[in-house]
């Protein structure tokens, strides 16, 4: 877990508390609330600041009492994914992405959020329109977004300076792997590259699975036949572990998002390659010591024009909710047009939540504070083709993953395989002809192919 720097001293004991806690008192704290509503929600610095500001929520609604119930993605995902699946009922609002929304409305398992946010003041039409698209099933929406997110490279412009480096305006990841190489420097603690290593098909697998298909890799072909062990595939697999294993950070199959966050912000990478979010956490100088150090440069490329992912952590009701109406008042609150203003206003322009509303880019402040990224954010949303993201046609709608219910299992077990390989235990080769094979069950079991 990502750690402000502002209290250093306490980082280790706060991290271990924040992945430990399962619950905590949230908006209300009881205070006579009439009306409970619990959260599930992501351990991420983003959500943490509902947490901080959730206070101004009850202010304005006395009579509701939020109850946050915090987790690391992947404990999230499978707690949540398993209360959803078999209508437990713990939760009144969900915190779920592009891949779940349209299979849990398809499922039925979501409260439909159109007639609610056509109500009032909330403004849909505002959204992104391909966020708004991407957490939508059958016309309607099924999902508000706290913030969007594509993927860029994030580089040391100091390093590169020093180095006599230039960052191309699209990158290659044959330009990435040369400036790995050539701005690792393990005996100075910075490794010329960190990425995800940390299995989950929503950690290792997000990043990884757009150099897979820029390189003309994929998962399966329109008749669902399973192309993991392709040379195309292979080629992908076998740079990004390489990087990571010549050039990457310590540890790097037990990081995630967060850890490698952590990394690049105390100055311990050189380029770091993931989610366009972080980079209003890298430009805040209460929890970055590169600030102002950082460049921004798109999703880097092998064969095809642009490359990146399209995510949207993003709150749902589950139709086992008790109160979907006072769940809606806060979702509405936490995704609405002010509550970016209060974030701005309260924590720092740079920490607003990005990619989620068209008019957070006309604000003046916003602006200012994210110069840097605020445009290459929205053209990496922008950009990403979530039909065909790759060299071939695909028979469903994702970038970082495919858009089954059983990608998940199927994705965790393939991460599984690709983590053992950056850590050195088997090869790449090993590693992906035990993902194909897993692939091949799952397109058979799952009645995929005809």
């Amino acid at each position: 877990m990502f750690i402000p720097l502002r209290r250093p001293g306490l980082a280790a004991a706060a991290a271990g508390a924040l992945l430990t806690a399962t619950a905590c008192a949230g908006a209300g704290g009881g205070g006579g609330a009439e009306r409970t509503v619990t959260i599930a929600t992501v351990a991420n610095p983003q959500m943490q600041d509902i947490e901080e500001l959730a206070g101004k929520f009850s202010e304005q609604h006395p009579d509701i009492d939020v109850q946050f119930v915090t987790l690391p993605e992947n404990q999230l995902r499978d707690r949540v994914t398993q209360d959803i699946a078999t209508q437990g009922g713990q939760y009144d609002i969900v915190t779920v992405g592009t891949y779940e929304a349209p299979i849990w409305a398809e499922n039925g398992w979501l409260v439909s959020l159109e007639e609610y946010a056509g109500q009032g003041d909330y403004d849909v039409d505002d959204l992104v329109p391909a966020v708004r698209e991407a957490l939508s099933y059958d016309g309607e929406l099924y999902a508000a977004p706290f913030y969007g997110e594509s993927s860029f490279m994030m580089y040391r412009t100091d390093l590169f300076d020093e180095a006599g480096l230039e960052m191309p305006p699209q990158p290659t990841w044959k330009d990435i792997a040369g400036f790995a190489e050539e701005l690792h420097a393990p005996d100075d603690d910075v490794a010329g590259i960190c990425m995800r290593g940390l299995p989950g098909w929503g950690e290792l697998l997000a990043p990884l699975n757009t150099v897979i298909l820029t390189h003309g890799g994929q998962w399966y072909d329109e008749d669902w036949n399973a192309h993991l062990d392709s040379p195309e595939t292979q080629e992908a697999v076998e740079l990004y572990v390489d990087l990571l294993r010549d050039y990457g950070q310590q540890g790097a199959p037990n990081d995630g998002f967060t850890e490698c966050l952590t990394t690049m912000a105390q100055g311990n990478a050189a380029m770091f390659y993931d989610a366009t979010v972080a980079a209003g956490l890298l430009e805040d100088p209460e929890s970055s010591n590169v600030t102002g150090q950082i460049g921004y440069a798109p999703a880097p490329v092998a064969e095809t024009d642009h490359a990146g992912w399209l995510w949207a952590w993003s709150m749902a009701v589950p139709s086992t909710s008790s109160d979907p109406d006072a769940a809606w008042e806060f979702i509405s609150w936490a995704t609405s047009k002010e509550y970016i203003s209060l974030v701005g206003e309260e924590l720092g322009w740079e920490r607003v939540p990005p990619g989620s509303r068209m008019s957070t880019y006309s604000k003046p402040e916003y602006q200012s504070a994210a110069e840097k990224f605020a445009s290459a954010t929205l053209e990496a949303i922008e950009n990403v083709d979530v039909h065909q993201p790759g060299l071939h046609p695909q028979p469903w709608t994702g970038v970082q993953y495919v858009a089954i219910p059983e990608f998940q299992d199927l994705g965790t077990k393939v991460s599984q395989e690709i983590s053992a390989a950056i850590a050195g235990q088997q090869s790449v080769e090993k590693a992906l002809e035990k993902s194909q094979r897993y692939a091949e069950s799952t397109a058979e079991s799952g009645g995929y192919r005809d």
